[in-house]
């Protein structure tokens, strides 16, 4: 199994979302997140005046998939969440050991 942790603009979440859905993930784990990159922020104007924002809020996407989805998975989040413009986000993949649902006991990639 693998973890997917996908770092997006907000309002890619909905596309990201419909397509994970339709790929077979069953759940998935979104978080509120700010942060910079390349990009270190931008210029904001608020009643005339110019504000540094240093961290650009972003949404973090996370997911355990078995192994034979991954490579669809990591396609589907660029298709999807690509604009084209600096802070599209990134996408990072580690190795899962094991995975336990806590209500069952289930074990491995039936706990997914």
């Amino acid at each position: 199994m693998k973890k997917i942790e996908a770092i997006i603009k907000p309002f890619k979440l909905d596309d990201v979302k419909k397509g994970l859905n339709e790929l077979g993930v069953q759940g998935m784990t979104v978080t509120e997140v700010k942060g910079y990159g390349r990009q270190k922020g931008h210029l904001e104007f608020y009643r005339g005046a110019e504000y540094d924002i240093n961290f650009v809020p972003k949404l973090k996407i996370e997911i355990v998939i078995p192994d034979q989805l991954v490579e669809q998975a990591i396609s589907l989040i660029l298709d999807k969440a690509k604009t084209g413009e600096i802070g599209d986000g990134k996408i990072f993949v580690s190795n899962v050991e094991e995975t336990i649902r806590i209500r069952t006991g289930e074990k491995g990639d039936s706990a997914v």
